[in-house]
């Protein structure tokens, strides 16, 4: 596999995307994220207490358009960034594909990159179907929504080393996750262990975000990452708040229920 490879597989719309006015765009416009994530905020709060007296919604149709809308965005993302980061690691090593730039700006991966931080706006409409279904939302939901928002525009900006890593792991996750979604809402039994296996690939991922973190920080001392300190701590933060979140829900979905059925047996 070579670049000449990858070159030739890059779709019109990847070969026009510029990715120096995107780049630019963020810089300028990135705190408008906190616009975004105060927004969802109030809509989170105030929907719930509008939909207190009134009757649930069904919304099958709108969730499996939905859903799958975003597993198919999600499975290609995967794809395209994930043939870009198998070619980093074989053609350069682990220390190229975590410290090097060239994620933001590759002739595949630059529109995907951009794509992903866009992407995490919409991604807030989740929360839409949960409170209009009145369905229990948990705190790590609106959460990891809203920090992944944040952190997503703010690093973008600054082409920060570790993020072709982080992206490709997202959607990679995504992928499973938005397609699993879309089978429950469209009325498929999905093996509850299927939901396991996702959730223990989201604790994965935060931990390899950890690791990802560590090896910047260590290769930034030699100035060979591009980073700084504020971003790794901040990164560092979110990635192990979501490790123990999502660690104390996988007890409490399955571990737990799992004990309960035992002894009411």
């Amino acid at each position: 596999m070579n670049m000449s490879v990858l070159t030739l597989q890059e779709y019109e719309f990847e070969k026009q995307f510029n990715e120096n006015e995107a780049i630019q765009w963020m810089q300028e416009n990135w705190k408008k994220s906190f616009l975004f994530s105060a927004l969802y905020a109030a809509f989170i709060f105030g929907g719930r207490h509008l939909m207190n007296k009134r009757a649930k919604f069904e919304l099958r149709k709108p969730l499996v358009l939905w859903s799958l809308s975003l597993a198919v965005f999600s499975i290609f993302g995967a794809l395209r960034t994930g043939a870009y980061m198998v070619y980093i690691l074989m053609t350069k090593g682990l220390k190229q594909s975590v410290c090097d730039q060239s994620f933001y700006n590759g002739p595949v991966s630059k529109f995907w990159a951009y794509a992903f931080v866009l992407s995490k706006a919409p991604e807030l409409g989740d929360t839409i179907f949960i409170i209009l279904r009145k369905q229990k939302l948990i705190f790590l939901h609106w959460y990891h929504h809203i920090t992944v928002l944040l952190y997503s525009w703010y690093s973008y900006k600054d082409m920060v080393a570790g993020g072709g890593w982080f992206m490709t792991m997202n959607y990679g996750v995504h992928a499973v996750m938005y397609s699993y979604y879309a089978l429950r809402a469209a009325g498929f039994r999905v093996s509850r262990k299927f939901a396991m296996l996702i959730t223990l690939s989201q604790i994965i991922q935060m931990l390899m975000g950890c690791i990802i973190n560590y090896l910047v920080f260590f290769w930034m001392q030699q100035d060979q990452c591009h980073s700084h300190v504020q971003n790794i701590i901040w990164s560092s933060l979110m990635y192990l708040s979501y490790f123990v979140l999502f660690c104390h829900f996988f007890f409490e979905a399955y571990i737990g229920k799992m004990r309960k059925t035992r002894k009411a047996e």
